[in-house]
């Protein structure tokens, strides 16, 4: 059995978070009891208040208190009226940081994603080190990880549109617009 990510792989920037979740592998105990595991292939970067593109560049809200509690935390949050998107929080207490994990093997696109691992509310503020339902662990390190511009976040204007935050095994990207 693979082992477990522990809350210091959390703890960490962002930055350097977000490109090592590339390889890693989500595993999630379904209801009934089945247990699948999924690699990680695509993720974003966010990077606390100061980031115009970050849920949290707006302060402390109902919908981002999470993302000030310390790394190894989820966030999910609801989209276009039918899809819960899959973040980690990182860094420390009050960093405010999250990966947003826009593809899996299988599963390009954080909407697809999140209708796969059955995402829902009750995820929010869930614990990766503890939780029996969704979980982190090791896995094949990529041979060759490359990076480009977020996707979605015009609103947020520069440098934020232009900064490489975005983190993709060679080849496993998905350069559509929408979260689908």
């Amino acid at each position: 059995m693979n082992q477990r990510i522990l809350r210091d792989f959390f703890l960490r920037d962002v930055l350097e978070v977000a490109p090592a979740l590339l390889g890693k592998k989500i595993v999630r105990r379904f209801p009934d009891g089945t247990i699948k595991k999924y690699q990680i292939t695509e993720t974003e970067a966010y990077r606390g208040i100061e980031d115009r593109a970050c849920h949290a560049s707006k302060g402390r809200t109902p919908r981002t208190e999470v993302m000030f509690q310390q790394g190894g935390t989820v966030y999910v949050y609801f989209i276009y009226g039918q899809y819960w998107l899959l973040n980690f929080v990182t860094g420390e207490e009050g960093d405010a940081s999250a990966v947003l994990i826009r593809g899996m093997e299988g599963f390009p696109g954080p909407g697809r994603l999140g209708r796969e691992l059955q995402l829902d509310r009750s995820f929010y503020g869930e614990d990766l080190v503890t939780s029996g339902r969704m979980w982190i662990e090791e896995g094949e390190r990529p041979v060759q990880i490359q990076s480009g511009s977020r996707i979605g976040i015009h609103y947020a204007g520069e440098p934020w549109v232009s900064n490489r935050w975005r983190f993709f095994i060679n080849g496993q990207t998905v350069s559509a617009r929408t979260p689908d």
